[in-house]
């Protein structure tokens, strides 16, 4: 397989879009987008260790300005990054997988969090979605989805 152009990250915050969840879901293995079953999001609700998060506006910024800077440090081209309350979407080229891009940004974005308080164990959910850009075309559309959405 031919090296990517880009990937298309995103993640979500601890406890705001569990297994079950109503609007559809993603289970690891399992094609497709789930259906909603509240048995199966009771079950998520009840296994958390800290309340669900919501990011406020100067928490978005400090996650924003953290993936910036990793990106920087590590010489990756940062293309888009769009920080929600509740997910984070970021377009990237780096030269590692995907995977680690991934727990690199939520590694460094929970610590800079935990520096400016409240400190938290979990910010984010386990994994999140990672998306090879193979052409130009998905790589502009991506781009576009992330700072338009």
């Amino acid at each position: 397989m031919s090296k990517p152009l880009a990937y298309l990250i995103t993640w979500t915050t601890y406890g705001t879009w569990l297994p079950g969840d109503k609007r559809g879901w993603v289970e690891g293995g399992t094609p497709g987008i789930q259906v909603a079953d509240a048995a199966r999001r009771e079950e998520a609700h009840d296994r958390m260790t800290e309340p669900p998060i919501t990011l406020d506006a100067e928490q978005r910024e400090v996650v924003r300005a953290t993936i910036e800077a990793h990106c920087r440090i590590r010489g990756w081209t940062l293309h888009a990054v769009n920080v929600r309350s509740n997910h984070i979407h970021v377009v990237v080229t780096a030269p590692v997988a995907p995977e680690m891009v991934m727990n690199q940004f939520k590694a460094w974005c929970s610590r800079r969090l935990n520096e400016h308080g409240p400190r938290r164990e979990h910010w984010w959910t386990y994994h999140g979605s990672t998306k090879w850009i193979n052409d130009e075309d998905y790589l502009r559309n991506a781009i576009r989805y992330v700072i338009e959405q």
